[in-house]
C-alpha cells in the first residue's frame, strides 16, 4: 500500500498539467474565436467596407480588451469544471428515478449554478460586441404626454433578454451533460497526433454548437414568452428602472418574432456553446493521451510509478486506464519492452513483471465475469427459478454458470430459490406489503394497468369447472404463465405443490395505490437497454485487457525464452473460456442483442452504448490469436473437458 502522496503522483505531475495545456490552448483560440463573432454579429452586406473598418477598430478598443480578458476568465472556469467533474468511466441511470436523482444532486446544483453565472458573463460581453440596443440594461426615456414629460431611466430589454438567454443556455447546457454524459471521456481506438484529431472534430463542434444554440433559442423563447415579466419585473425593482411604455414589449408574440433579436440571439448562444466545446474538446484529446509507463526501473524511489504497480492501483481511475492502454500498446508495438515483461528478477529469477500484470489483468476479466453471472442469474431468477446440476458429482453454483452446456440447460433439475439483490434490481410493491423483490418487469396484478387477460389466466380454477381436478393439456388450455412466477415456499421445501382447491383464494385488499405512488412506481423500473449498458460501462478496460493478455502470449511463443507465461497459459485460456460463455448468455438477452443508435447531436460521447459489442468480438478474436499462434499445441495445456470441447471450436474455427 502505497502513501497518498505516491498514489495522487499522476494527478498532479500528468493529469494536471495537461488540463493547462488545454486550457492555454482554449484561451489562445479565444482571440480568432471573438473575432469570427464580432464579424458576425456587425458585418453588413449592404455597407461591407463600412462595417469592416467598424469590426477592426473595435476590436482594438478598451472594452473589447475587457470583454476578451473576461471570456478567458471564463474559460479558465470551463477547463477546471472539466477537470472536476471528468470521468472515464460514464454514469448511466437505470431508472429515470436514478437519473431525476442525479439532475438534483447538491453537486449537480452547484455545476448548473456555475454555467448560469458563466453564462451571463459571455451573454453581457456579447452584448457589448454587438452594441447598439443590446448595450446597456438602462436607457433614458420619456415618460408621461406634453408638457409633463419628465427623462427617465427606463430598462432595456433587448440588453434583458440577451443575459437571460446566456443564462438559459448555461443550465440547459448543464443539464444535458449530465442526460447525454458529456463529462465523459473515451479513449480513440486508433492513435493519432493531437491536431489530428483536433482537426478531424472542429467541424463536428461547429455543427453541434449551431444546432444546440438554435434548440436552446426556441426553448428560451417559450419560457420567456410565459416568464418573462416575472425577471423583468423584478429587475425594475431592484435597480429602480421603468418600462418604457412607447416601445413594444418583448415578451409577445410580436416582440420576440423579430428576426434581428433571433439572429444575435442564436450567434450569441453558439459563441457560448462553441467557446465552451472547444475547451471540453481539447481537454478530452490531453487527458487521452497515451503515457508510457516504465515496466521496471533501478530506484526504488520510482518504482511506484513502474507499470506493474501502477496497474494495481484502484484510484484515480484514469491512471487505471492509461497503464491498461500502456499495457495494449507494449505488447503489440514494443519488442524490447516485452522482454521486460519476459525477464526474470535478480537475484531470484523470478518473473515479477509477469506476474504482476497477468494477475491484474485476470482479476479484472474474473470481476467481470462474476457480474455478468450474478446479473443473468438474477435475470433468470426473475423469470424462472435458477437450477442446478444433480448427481453426486454435484458442483458449485458458479462452476455450473461456467461450465454449462445447453444440453445441461435443457434436462430437468430442482429448482432453487434465489432472491433478487436489491442494488441490482430495486423495486418497492405499494399493495401489499409483504410481496418479494422481484424483478422490474414482473406484472401487478392488483395493478389497474393489468389486463384482464392475464388475470383470468393467473386466477385460480374455479371448482365447478370441467377442467378442475384433470390433466390439463397445453395444447388444449394455456397454463397460467410460469415466466414471472416466484417460486414458492412448497418448491423451495421440496413438497409437491397445492392443488387449486387447497389454496384458497387471497383477498381482494380494498386499500387502492394512489396515482403518485402509481407514478413513482413506474418511473423506478430498470430500463433494460441502461441496464445492459451499466454492466458494461467500464469495458474498454477489459478490452485492454484482453489485447495485451493476447498479444502477449502471442509473442511469447517466440519471444519467451524463460517460459514464464507457460505456466499462466492454462488460465489464462479458462479465464477466457469462462467469460467468452458468460457474454454469450448475456447477448442471449433479448435487450442486450439489440445495438443502440448512437445519436451525433450533441457533445456527449455515446461510445459507452457499444462497448458490450466491442467486448464481444475483442473476446473472440483473443482466443483466435491465441489458438492460431499455438495450434495443436494446446492440446498439451491441462483443463477442464468443458474448456477443451471449447478450445476445440476455436481450432477447428467452428466459434
Amino acid at each position: 500500500m502505497f502513501s497518498t502522496e505516491q498514489s495522487c503522483w499522476f494527478i498532479r505531475k500528468v493529469v494536471c498539467w495537461r488540463a493547462v495545456a488545454s486550457i492555454a490552448w482554449a484561451v489562445l483560440l479565444l482571440l480568432p474565436i471573438t473575432a469570427i463573432f464580432v464579424i458576425l454579429s456587425r458585418f453588413s452586406l449592404l455597407h461591407p467596407i463600412q462595417t469592416s473598418s467598424e469590426c477592426l477598430s473595435f476590436l482594438t478598443c478598451a472594452s473589447a480588451i475587457f470583454s476578451l480578458i473576461l471570456m478567458c476568465g471564463v474559460i479558465i472556469m470551463v477547463g477546471f469544471l472539466n477537470l472536476e467533474y471528468y470521468t472515464v468511466i460514464p454514469t448511466i441511470a437505470c431508472s429515470k428515478m436514478a437519473l431525476l436523482g442525479q439532475l438534483l444532486h447538491p453537486r449537480q446544483f452547484v455545476n448548473s449554478l456555475a454555467h448560469c453565472i458563466m453564462g451571463i458573463i459571455v451573454a453581457w460581453c456579447c452584448a457589448g460586441t454587438i452594441g447598439g440596443r443590446y448595450e446597456t440594461i438602462g436607457s433614458p426615456c420619456t415618460q408621461g404626454d406634453g408638457t409633463d414629460s419628465s427623462p427617465q431611466m427606463c430598462l432595456n430589454e433587448y440588453h434583458l433578454i440577451l443575459l437571460l438567454a446566456g443564462a438559459f443556455v448555461g443550465f440547459s447546457h448543464s443539464l444535458l451533460g449530465v442526460i447525454s454524459n458529456i463529462n465523459y471521456v473515451s479513449f480513440h481506438t486508433v492513435q493519432q497526433y493531437k491536431y489530428l484529431r483536433f482537426k478531424g472534430s472542429l467541424s463536428f463542434v461547429v455543427k453541434c454548437s449551431a444546432a444546440q444554440a438554435l434548440y436552446s433559442v426556441r426553448n428560451y423563447i417559450v419560457v420567456y414568452f410565459f416568464l418573462g415579466y416575472i425577471p423583468k419585473a423584478w429587475i425594475c425593482k431592484t435597480l429602480n428602472l421603468h418600462l418604457n411604455s412607447s416601445v413594444h414589449p418583448l415578451d409577445s408574440i410580436a416582440g420576440l418574432l423579430d428576426l434581428s433579436l433571433l439572429y444575435h440571439q442564436w450567434i450569441s448562444a453558439g459563441f457560448l456553446l462553441f467557446t465552451w466545446n472547444i475547451t471540453l474538446l481539447l481537454f478530452r484529446i490531453f487527458v487521452t493521451e497515451v503515457y508510457s509507463f516504465p515496466v521496471q526501473s533501478s530506484f526504488t524511489e520510482e518504482a511506484h510509478q513502474c507499470l506493474p504497480k501502477v496497474l494495481t492501483d484502484k484510484q484515480p481511475m484514469i491512471l487505471k486506464f492509461l497503464a491498461l492502454q500502456d499495457v495494449a500498446l507494449l505488447s503489440q508495438q514494443s519488442p524490447s519492452r516485452r522482454c521486460e515483461v519476459f525477464s526474470l528478477s535478480q537475484p531470484g529469477g523470478h518473473p515479477h513483471n509477469w506476474n504482476a500484470i497477468s494477475k491484474e489483468c485476470l482479476s479484472l476479466l474474473t470481476d467481470l465475469t462474476q457480474r455478468l453471472v450474478a446479473y443473468h442469474d438474477t435475470v433468470a431468477t426473475n423469470g424462472r427459478a435458477k437450477s442446478l446440476s444433480t448427481g453426486s458429482d454435484r458442483k458449485t453454483s458458479s462452476e455450473t454458470s461456467f461450465t454449462s452446456t445447453p444440453e445441461d440447460l435443457m434436462s430437468p433439475r430442482p429448482t432453487l430459490l434465489l432472491r433478487t439483490p436489491a442494488s441490482v434490481f430495486a423495486r418497492s410493491f405499494v399493495g401489499n406489503p409483504h410481496s418479494p423483490l422481484t424483478a422490474p418487469f414482473t406484472p401487478d396484478l392488483d395493478s389497474p394497468f393489468s389486463s384482464p387477460a392475464l388475470r383470468r389466466l393467473t386466477a385460480p380454477l374455479d371448482q365447478c369447472s370441467p377442467w378442475f381436478g384433470m390433466v390439463q393439456s397445453p395444447h388444449i388450455m394455456r397454463r397460467a404463465p410460469k415466466l414471472w412466477s416466484t417460486p414458492t415456499d412448497s418448491e423451495v421445501n421440496g413438497s409437491p405443490p397445492a392443488s387449486p382447491a387447497s389454496v384458497p383464494s387471497p383477498k381482494q385488499e380494498s386499500f387502492k395505490p394512489s396515482r403518485l405512488a402509481l407514478f413513482l412506481q413506474n418511473r423506478k423500473e430498470q430500463l433494460p437497454e441502461a441496464s445492459s449498458q451499466a454492466l458494461f460501462a467500464d469495458s474498454q478496460a477489459h478490452i485492454w485487457a484482453l489485447e495485451g493478455l493476447s498479444y502477449l502470449v502471442q509473442a511469447s511463443f517466440s519471444e519467451d525464452q524463460f517460459g514464464v507465461v507457460q505456466t499462466t497459459l492454462p488460465s489464462i485460456l479458462g479465464c477466457m473460456l469462462v467469460l467468452q460463455e458468460a457474454v454469450d448468455r448475456h447477448f442471449k438477452l433479448p435487450h442486450a442483442s439489440s445495438k443502440p443508435v448512437r445519436s451525433a447531436s450533441g457533445m456527449g460521447d455515446s461510445a459507452y452504448k457499444t462497448l458490450r459489442f466491442a467486448l464481444r468480438a475483442t473476446l473472440k478474436t483473443a482466443i483466435y490469436r491465441i489458438t492460431t499462434t499455438f495450434g495443436n499445441h494446446l492440446n498439451a495445456v491441462q483443463m477442464s473437458a468443458e474448456h477443451r470441447k471449447r478450445l476445440q471450436q476455436f481450432l477447428e474455427y467452428k466459434e
